[in-house]
């Protein structure tokens, strides 16, 4: 499948009367009562929302407490991209049994997206059949689709014509063409997204069985036949939805909102469009230094990189290029002898602390060269990726010195450091540094109270965003 021309694409794609479907959309989201409940596989599907609630956790309690604030939508934080399938299994049979639970005892429907990746990685179908598997067995009715939407506007991940791209430069290039189809845990073929769901799902669902919303009709604003489409929806029928912008998104909305209402019930595995739209957030300016500083802190900041996808080495590049931070490679290598990597990682937690004192901000990251152990030794490597990722997130759990600001790069570096690093329960979402690169509030009860934590995706951005990200927060854009 060839990559397209990305002006050309764009430009054969009809313009729509956007205030005007703001509007039929925002009348359905008044009168709707239904809570958006976003299941986030790591810490970046918060990437365009801001005002929310993120939880790190799926007790009974903090459920309830989602299902009382008056934002109709907030997360919980499952992290199972860096799962095992047992693990992610029961991770979700729970949350739909307290998510069920909650919603049955006061009286609020709901409806749950699993946010995924928008380069199509991560545990599908599993989580999307599991949650509908363990709640029909505690209702009476049956989930009559999976609407299907990695579009994502800030990431360059766009679907047309049913087949998803991810563009790099002027090209939208399929994505099963991409280094993400091949992740050694979550690969793929497929670039068409009806044939991807029968390459996922081993033929359980078909290409030729998938309902496709077309970018025609949305463009048209074809709502009725847009509502049509999903009112024929059966048995857990996959819909895919085609989009571009975020305009695309609202159309589509608008009809699932109407369809909610007279009774269809769906679960959505989706980017991080469909939460914005359906959650209805504004837009909000890019968060500035005087947002994200806390005043009379000269201590310098710390970033943790450990995603391995090749933007995060090119924007790792960049950054030690410019001078502006102090770089620490982490040699992760050393994880096959206990001794030496002990001393390896206090060796780095130490210098970290050294330049964050002196008012230096300072970069560890993980030796970029990946630990490959052969064919043979797979169940052996991941066990030392483990113990790799919990030696990252340690010297963020263990520094002396409070840092002016965190960044984390790639989901499970982030989630890891957020959870675990910095002890965080609830956080609020306060927005976003650069597109698609949200900020975390800190709650009272983590490590740090009240500091800006940046969760920056491995695979978003250009060569240079990383060190615009950095620029803003030292003060120098």
């Amino acid at each position: 499948m060839k990559p397209l021309n990305a002006k050309e694409a764009f430009k054969a794609i009809p313009d729509v009367e956007r205030e005007a479907t703001k509007a039929a959309l925002k009348a359905e989201l008044a009168h709707s009562n239904h809570k958006i409940v976003v299941l986030d596989d790591d810490p970046t599907g918060i990437q365009t929302v801001h005002g929310v609630s993120v939880f790190t956790d799926w007790d009974k309690s903090s459920i309830q407490t989602g299902f009382q604030e008056d934002q109709s939508m907030f997360f919980i934080l499952t992290n199972s991209r860096g799962f095992t399938e047992e693990e992610t299994k029961k991770c979700h049979q729970e949350i739909a049994e307290r998510v069920q639970t909650v919603s049955d005892e006061v009286g609020t429907p709901y409806v749950l997206i699993s946010r995924g990746d928008s380069t199509l990685r991560g545990h599908y179908p599993l989580e999307t059949e599991t949650l509908k598997q363990t709640i029909e067995a505690h209702i009476e009715t049956q989930f009559a689709g999976e609407i299907i939407i990695p579009f994502f506007k800030e990431g360059g991940r766009f679907t047309i014509d049913n087949v998803h791209y991810v563009q790099s430069g002027e090209e939208l290039v399929p994505a099963g063409e991409t280094e993400f189809a091949h992740d050694r845990t979550f690969g793929f073929a497929a670039s068409h997204l009806g044939e991807w769901i029968e390459e996922k799902t081993a033929g359980q669902y078909t290409k030729e069985n998938t309902i496709y919303i077309s970018l025609e009709d949305l463009r048209a604003q074809r709502i009725d036949a847009i509502k049509a489409q999903l009112m024929e929806a059966s048995h857990f029928q996959k819909v895919v939805v085609n989009a571009v912008g975020y305009e695309d998104v609202e159309v589509f909305s608008t009809a699932f909102m109407q369809a909610l209402k007279e009774g269809k019930q769906f679960i959505c595995r989706s980017a991080a469009a469909l939460t914005k739209i359906l959650g209805g957030i504004s837009d909000k300016p890019l968060l500035t230094r005087d947002d994200l500083i806390t005043p009379g802190n000269t201590n310098g900041g710390i970033i943790a990189v450990g995603s391995h996808v090749q933007k995060t080495t090119e924007q790792l590049k960049h950054l030690l290029d410019s001078g502006v931070v102090k770089g620490i490679e982490f040699d992760v290598h050393l994880v096959q002898d206990a001794d030496k990597f002990q001393k390896e990682t206090e060796r780095v937690r130490l210098a970290c602390e050294e330049a964050i004192q002196q008012g230096q901000s300072v970069v560890y990251y993980t030796r970029r060269e990946r630990l490959d152990l052969g064919d043979n030794m797979k169940e052996e490597e991941l066990k030392q990726s483990i113990k790799i990722s919990d030696a990252v997130t340690s010297i963020i759990h263990d520094l002396t010195v409070e840092p002016s600001y965190i960044i984390a790069k790639g989901g499970i570096t982030s989630s890891s450091i957020g959870t675990v690093g910095l002890s965080v329960k609830r956080a609020e979402v306060a927005g976003q540094i650069k597109p698609g690169i949200p900020v975390w509030k800190t709650g009272m009860e983590s490590k740090f109270p009240g500091k800006a934590y940046v969760i920056f995706p491995g695979n978003v951005g250009q060569p240079e965003t990383l060190k615009e990200a950095v620029e803003v927060l030292e003060g120098l854009k």
